[in-house]
């Protein structure tokens, strides 16, 4: 958490944990009135000094002096940091914060999309680009901060979504895989992730890849909360098995027409999966009959007592 002034290159990064936190709740709220009772809890918790209202006051101070001057129309001051009677709100007078610029551009990405996918995949690097950790990081985990926080970080996930779809409908499948990859480890049960990589790695020609991610996809989901693919998912690699793989993802990114399979290929690619998982088992086994050789052997050398 830092406040960035371009006009003087300077870069003010608040010294204490109670300073982070409480900017980080100010700027969360930029424009609202923060009540103080608010501003103790996200900064003391449970456990609020004796003189909070006080404390407060004094880091709210502290953090005033911090702030860069900045003049307005008339050569007035511009006061940042403004005292209610129930609270404090920060006024950032026309200036974008790094999570309102990111807003911004990933709207003006997704929007992009449906008429010009490569320049939306653009737009959506650039605003992901403003990323340089966790969301607040150093802020704190008042319920002011982690709020925020967590709906940032979604935030960015669902730019993530958007800037792969985009990648997908202007032909750069190809380059996306490894990212994929990444994040379906990540985050293993975000089903959409999965989704776009399947797609990825179909239009690659990498189809028994595609459908070994989607089984790891079943498995993961079936093992960790009990439920099965949802339609979207499940409805992409039955699309992808009998070769119509959905609107919104119809042309081939090579020659631009749209990708046709007749049911040799459909049988070509579940006999490859078959033969791909008779493999894993194979090996499995195999390494279960090593384990059991090597314990034999372990006893064997043993020295009797």
């Amino acid at each position: 958490m830092q406040i960035y002034d371009d006009r003087t290159d300077l870069r003010i990064v608040p010294a204490g944990a109670k300073q982070r936190a409480l900017l980080g709740a100010l700027v969360g709220k930029a424009g609202q009135v923060v009540p103080s009772d608010r501003l103790v809890d996200e900064l003391w918790g449970e456990q609020p000094p004796a003189n909070a209202a006080n404390a407060l006051q004094a880091h709210v101070a502290r953090l005033r002096r911090l702030l860069p001057v900045t003049v307005g129309p008339g050569k007035r001051r511009h006061e940042w940091l403004v005292t209610r009677p129930t609270g404090y709100v920060l006024r950032l007078n026309g200036i974008e914060t790094d999570a309102q610029r990111f807003a911004r551009m990933v709207a003006e990405g997704r929007a992009l999309i449906p008429v010009g996918p490569a320049g939306a995949a653009d737009v959506l690097r650039e605003a992901l680009a403003l990323w340089r950790g966790a969301a607040l990081e150093g802020s704190g985990r008042g319920a002011i901060c982690s709020a925020e926080a967590s709906m940032l970080e979604e935030s960015k996930l669902v730019a993530m979504e958007a800037l792969y779809d985009a990648c997908l409908r202007a032909g750069r499948g190809e380059e996306i895989t490894g990212e994929l990859e990444e994040l379906t480890i990540a985050h293993p049960l975000r089903e959409r992730f999965y989704e776009l990589l399947v797609t990825a790695l179909h239009r690659c020609g990498r189809q028994a890849e595609a459908l070994i991610t989607y089984e790891r996809a079943r498995h993961r989901l079936r093992h960790d909360l009990g439920i099965a693919p949802g339609p979207a998912l499940r409805g992409r690699m039955e699309a992808i098995l009998h070769g119509r793989e959905g609107a919104d993802a119809e042309a081939d990114p090579v020659g631009g027409a749209p990708y046709a399979h007749d049911d040799t290929d459909v049988r070509m690619l579940r006999d490859e999966i078959a033969s791909l998982r008779r493999r894993v088992e194979r090996l499995s086994q195999e390494q279960r009959d090593l384990g059991g050789r090597l314990d034999r052997l372990m006893a064997q050398e043993a020295p009797s007592l």
